[in-house]
């Protein structure tokens, strides 16, 4: 077995420190978008069906790629047939996060500013932690103690903190966000354990066309067909970019990111996303968040980068 080039393994590093950085930036930018859709009369329940369906048949084609051609794509050998189990596990965590997820999500951004869902969103990775402790029934040590009481005091502060009024006002909207990161937690769990029977690309390929189909059926039950034909040419430019920018291509970037520098650096490296947020809200939305949040996102930040650290990381997503 030959050693790897160090300057190769340097450049593969930076390389996918840079696909987890930027997958980042792409999945903060989803707010932006779907405020703008809801500022021209989009429903959240129709954005996100069009967005899982429109996403779906991508993350088909990759999952269901072969070959060495696609190294985004661990795929297990040909011998070992996935058991059902792993099928069902990959639909239901699909179901669990992209379809109750992401509604409660986008339903969210109705209520609060983008800015305050992707810092909640965020708080993920110490949920993580949490379930696995009470699942193993082992006791987290300090420094993870430390880390989910910063994520949990940061969550407080970034729905207003001190300043009820605020508090009251984010109450709501920052409760399904925190429904959202749970799903999200209960999604890379799930994921955990089935990706290496399944392969990532195939596992995730599952998930979305479950979850696609879903909210599909959701949409047609509860909404008219109206609203589809409603829809102008900019609206489905805006439902393609979230889509395909903002879900599809930072999916496969965070893959791959992962793939080349691990789960600890690319939870390092996915910390981008919340300030990421945060700058494109004012700069597009006009959103502001006042230093009590400010606060609250350094510490739900800070966090991730202590569990990171600390070798409890888990992949970001969104």
């Amino acid at each position: 077995m030959t050693n790897q080039d160090p300057h190769e393994s340097r450049a593969s590093l930076r390389i996918g420190m840079a696909c987890v950085a930027i997958g980042a930036m792409l999945f903060a930018s989803k707010g932006l978008f779907g405020k703008a859709l809801y500022q021209r009369g989009v429903g959240f329940e129709l954005l996100v069906a069009v967005r899982a369906v429109i996403a779906m048949p991508l993350f088909l084609w990759v999952g269901l790629r072969r070959g060495p051609g696609t190294p985004v794509v661990p795929r297990p050998p040909p011998a070992a047939r996935p058991r059902s189990a792993a099928v069902v596990a990959a639909a239901l965590a699909g179901i669990i996060c992209y379809y109750v997820g992401a509604l409660v999500d986008f339903w969210a951004l109705t209520l609060i500013d983008a800015s305050i869902e992707r810092v909640l969103l965020f708080s993920y990775p110490a949920m993580v932690v949490l379930i696995s402790s009470v699942m193993r029934r082992t006791r987290p040590d300090s420094r993870v103690v430390l880390a989910m009481a910063a994520t949990y005091l940061g969550i407080f502060f970034a729905m207003g903190g001190v300043d009820l009024h605020e508090l009251r006002a984010n109450l709501f909207g920052a409760g399904l966000v925190l429904v959202a990161a749970l799903t999200t937690a209960i999604y890379f769990l799930i994921g955990e354990r089935y990706t290496r029977e399944l392969g990532s690309g195939r596992f995730v390929a599952i998930g979305m066309t479950s979850a696609a189909v879903l909210l599909a059926a959701h949409f047609l039950a509860f909404r008219p067909l109206s609203e589809i034909a409603s829809l102008g040419a900019l609206d489905w430019l805006l439902l393609g970019i979230l889509g395909i920018a903002c879900t599809f291509v930072p999916g496969l970037l965070q893959a791959e990111g992962m793939r080349r520098v691990g789960a600890q650096r690319g939870a390092i490296a996915s910390t981008i996303g919340p300030p990421t947020t945060i700058l494109l809200a004012a700069i597009f939305l006009h959103e502001r968040l006042n230093a009590w949040q400010l606060l609250g996102t350094a510490l739900i930040v800070a966090s991730v980068l202590w569990l990171s650290i600390g070798g409890k990381p888990r992949a970001a997503g969104s």
